[in-house]
Order: C-alpha cells, then structure tokens, then sequence
C-alpha cells in the first residue's frame, strides 16, 4: 500500500472474435503485464472473480480515421454483454488502434514472448495507465 491507499487492481483486454488476451497492473506499480489469453465471456468474468479485479480496461476497435459510429457489430454485442454480467467492476474503453502492429514488432519469438493478443493487452492497459499519471 502507498500513503495508506488501498491497491486496485486492474485487467487490460484485447477482444477478438476468437482470442481474447488479457494483461494486469496494480495501482502501486502501474506496470501492465501480458496474463493470458481466454477463449470466452465465461472464462474473462471468471479472471475478473479469480484475481479480483477492480477496473477493466477494454480496448475498443477503432477505424484508423477514428470513426466510432461504424463499431463493428460484434464488438458491441460483446461490450453489452459484458456490462450486463460484470455488475460490479467498472469498464474503461480505450482506443485500441495499431497494438497488435505494435505487438507485432516487439522483438522476440514465439517461444519467449508473450501472445500478440497478451502483449496488445498490456499496450491497452498501459496507455490507460499511463492517462493516470498526467
């Protein structure tokens, strides 16, 4: 604990279709880490249980323009569905452009780097973070 606060901790998300990839950070370090990578709403709520998270941090899909009234529709029936089962833990929508090209070109290979999904995750988690701070 710093100066008598309590520690909040927080998951960053990557929603994919297929893949979601999860990233963490606590209010004291706010260092964001790739985690790993589920396959549901059912196992990321029970991430959310398990490692008692305080605030999610869910990259939103943006166009490269920055339009956001063409979200894509999947997106957006995830999002919901998510409100609706996380009662609460509040949600923060960042703007999720470009990480998995900057996932991409982190070096590394497979086998000793995170997940492009993990490591977007964290990129999304950090840049909320780092909004903190200023």
């Amino acid at each position: 604990m710093i100066s008598g606060k309590e520690t909040k901790f927080y998951l960053g998300v990557d929603w994919g279709e297929k893949r979601i990839g999860l990233a963490m950070a606590d209010s004291e370090i706010r260092l964001a880490t790739p985690f790993k990578t589920v396959d549901s709403l059912d196992e990321l709520l029970e991430v959310i249980r398990e490692e008692e998270i305080d605030l999610v941090v869910l990259g939103q899909p943006i166009k490269m323009s920055g339009e956001r009234e063409d979200l894509d529709p999947l997106f957006l029936d995830f999002l919901e569905e998510f409100k609706n089962k996380l009662k609460d833990v509040k949600i923060e929508l960042v703007d999720e452009r470009l990480t998995s090209r900057q996932a991409d070109k982190l070096p590394g290979d497979k086998k000793n780097k995170a997940s492009r999904d993990e490591i977007s995750a964290a990129l999304i988690l950090q840049t909320y973070l780092d909004k903190l701070e200023n």
